[in-house]
């Protein structure tokens, strides 16, 4: 009986002294405010003490609420917060992209000031504290619920949480560009829990819900309603997801807390030729809402400056809890010069593709961007950014080029990335890479003159996602043409080959992709995968020689996974199950190796721990469809016709999964018939002799026409 094979491709210190910006406030002052009336009195002595909630919405939209007046948003929950609470209308982040931005929102400094400069190759230093760091200290109770991969606790922002949860499913397939992650609703049942265990106790609650992030499949009934925008579904049933958590504060059922809302970044949607977000930082995506509720907040509309950094400092005057001494940012409670500066920066494509960095600052309104075609946007009178003012406004330019601070220079010093963090990262449509060491930038190298590029890599991401192959590859080796040093080319196009069992020509466009880009930029992970394209093509031992360099010292258990099974497709069954022990050694909770581990044993004819093995790997993650394939033909093979319907029911959960479990399918048909079950083999083999690739399955397929035949009589 047939059993698979490997799957498809499965800092710097912070300175924390640093004061504000150049051209800044300094974080004491207290000017008036002109556009709007402040809430300049501090918070009575009710409100220290109290209990806190933040909530970061991942990629909400600054105009994409009832409260900022689109015209077709359904955000009641967040509505009803905005009217009894103050609504920032000039917030800004100071990232893009999502660990950065919460870092910045969390620490309270500026991303050249805690060292995380993108989502992959940076963590917190533990030097640093977190908003739970000091509110820990001042006797809070502190809790973290999270809902996707780029918040995961190995980044650093865990510190000063009592409990950081970040339990979402483990070990899905990256190669498909989907990876699990736990939907709003999710996070707040326990989150909810833990508020409530903590009832007496001073409080303070993190929630991050990740809905609106790209790619948008909102729920029912928001999906229906928002056939024509998912993305306002998305954002929808994320308001939906808070009821739970906010309305009975705000009904006062529960006692008076401080309630901050915003988002890390926005979403480009188009805008800029943008799709998403991480290129660019204009106003779609640096633009954030922000909402302060609670006992002392003044109600209304506040349209001074305000800024993610400027977080910390509230909150902690808020409770009357003294802050650490070098914060940039300013309490928004009490009046503040419309001059503050503000820092942003965009840096992913040039850390990961060796695109131009972009770093900007923002004041009164005017808005610079640094790159080789610099920027300059009256953002009063142009708030779409549409009139490029550079050119025209050389000197307020200059005077805000001479505020970027000098300890954002390029380029940040990035650390190692695993391959798992590319992987997941990249599933969630982050870039990654490592090629960040060029130190100079033409206009070629703008992002202006890339957005075609970026669109087409989008491009091949959704045709990959939703199944057309072709499209995939035909797209990505127009960016290998455009763009030959770029490892996102390569690796996208040989994972379209490889669905389309070509496996072959996938292995020829790796090593043009390790030749061509030479050291660093990518290399790596293109040997990663050269070596499984190797081993689908049934040559295993070149697969070995590639892999054995990458996994030499290295404690990754995605790096060591690829290796066991390449030894393992080799017939060095043993060392395959030494290395993958060492992975699991590392990564005791993986269940891609546990998986693997599975499969080897199946191979060394030890089917009961083989059993166990996958039974481990599915009690972290039940959507692995090749763990319940391996799974079958391990019960199978330990008790005959006995567990046929365990073994069935197995198969039938990987191809529920996913269709392409060809091994599953023909087992089911072979099983099933020996059970009598002729009705289901009928339909397994009738499907298995439709869509599985001759190339691979070419005498089984003729078996499995026999057997039809039979099944007909």
């Amino acid at each position: 009986m047939r059993h698979p094979l490997m799957p498809a491709l499965a800092l710097a210190a912070a300175l924390m002294a640093a004061g504000s910006l150049p051209g800044c406030a300094p974080a004491d002052d207290r000017g008036t405010a002109e556009a709007a009336p402040a809430s300049s009195a501090p918070l009575p002595a009710s409100a220290r003490g109290a209990d806190v909630i933040l909530i970061t919405l991942d990629t909400l939209r600054a105009d994409t609420l009832g409260f900022a007046g689109h015209p077709r948003a359904a955000t009641p929950v967040l509505d009803r917060l905005a009217a009894a609470g103050r609504v920032y209308t000039d917030a800004h982040a100071h990232n893009v992209v999502t660990l950065p931005s919460h870092a910045n929102i969390l620490t309270g400094r500026y991303p050249y000031q805690h060292g995380i400069r993108d989502n992959s190759g940076f963590t917190l230093p533990a030097s640093v504290p977190t908003l739970g760091t000091m509110l820990r200290q001042a006797g809070y109770r502190t809790g973290a619920f999270v809902a996707a991969y780029p918040l995961d606790s190995r980044f650093g922002l865990d510190q000063g949480f009592d409990l950081y949860d970040d339990d979402y499913p483990r070990g899905s397939n990256p190669a498909d560009f989907v990876v699990a992650e736990r939907r709003g609703d999710q996070v707040i049942a326990p989150a909810l829990r833990w508020w409530r265990s903590q009832r007496g106790h001073r409080r303070f609650l993190w929630v991050h819900l990740y809905d609106p992030h790209a790619a948008y499949a909102p729920p029912e009934p928001f999906a229906s309603r928002f056939r024509d925008n998912p993305y306002l579904g998305e954002v929808a049933a994320t308001d939906s997801f808070l009821a739970p958590l906010l309305q009975p504060l705000l009904g006062g059922k529960e006692p008076p807390a401080l309630v901050v809302v915003t988002s890390d970044h926005g979403e480009a949607l188009g805008e800029h030729g943008e799709l998403t977000h991480g290129l660019f930082a204009y106003e779609a995506t640096l633009k954030v809402p922000l909402v302060l509720w609670g006992a002392g907040v003044r109600p209304g509309k506040d349209t001074r400056p305000a800024r993610h950094i400027d977080i910390v400092p509230t909150v902690l005057g808020a409770l009357g809890v003294k802050s650490p001494s070098g914060l940039p940012g300013r309490s928004l409670l009490g009046p503040a010069s419309q001059t503050d500066t503000s820092y942003f920066e965009s840096l992913s494509t040039a850390l990961n593709r060796g695109w131009a960095p972009l770093r900007g600052t923002l004041r009164e309104r005017r808005k610079y961007i640094e790159l080789p075609l610099p920027e300059l946007y009256d953002l009063a009178r142009d708030p779409g950014e549409q009139k490029n003012l550079f050119g025209e406004e050389r000197r307020a330019a200059n005077a805000l080029r001479q505020a970027l601070p000098e300890e954002s220079v390029w380029p940040p010093r990035k650390g190692q990335v695993s391959p798992e963090e590319e992987a997941r990262l990249r599933s969630l449509g982050y870039m990654t890479g490592d090629a960040g060491d060029k130190a100079s930038f033409a206009p070629a190298d703008d992002p202006k003159n890339l957005v075609a590029l970026d669109r087409q890599l989008h491009q091949v991401v959704d045709a990959y996602s939703r199944g057309r192959y072709e499209e995939a590859a035909r797209v990505a080796r127009q960016v290998v043409a455009a763009r030959p040093t770029l490892a996102e080319g390569y690796e996208h196009l040989a994972l379209a080959l490889r669905q389309l069992e070509r496996q072959d020509e996938a292995v020829t466009v790796l090593r043009q992709g390790v030749t061509r880009i030479g050291q660093g930029g990518g290399r790596d992970s293109l040997r990663r995968q050269l070596g499984q394209a190797l081993a689908e093509a049934g040559r295993p031992a070149e697969a070995v020689e590639v892999l054995a360099p990458v996994a030499s010292g290295s404690s990754d258990a995605s790096v060591l996974g690829a290796y066991g099974i390449a030894l393992s497709d080799a017939g060095r069954h043993g060392e395959a199950a030494a290395v993958l022990q060492r992975a699991l050694s590392a990564d005791p909770s993986n269940p891609k190796v546990l998986e693997n581990l599975g499969i080897i044993a199946l191979r060394m004819r030890q089917p009961a721990a083989a059993r166990d093995h996958l039974r481990q790997a599915l009690a972290l993650n039940d959507r692995l469809p090749i763990a319940w394939n391996t799974l079958g033909v391990a019960l199978y093979q330990l008790e005959g016709p006995p567990a046929a319907a365990a073994a069935l029911d197995a198969w039938e959960r990987a191809v529920a999964i996913d269709p392409a479990q060809y091994d599953a399918l023909y087992n089911i048909g072979l099983v099933a018939r020996e059970a009598g079950r002729r009705e289901q083999a009928r339909r397994a083999l009738e499907r298995f002799v439709r869509t599985a690739p001759p190339s691979r399955f070419g005498p089984d397929l003729a078996k499995a026409r026999q057997i039809l035949a039979g099944l007909g009589a």
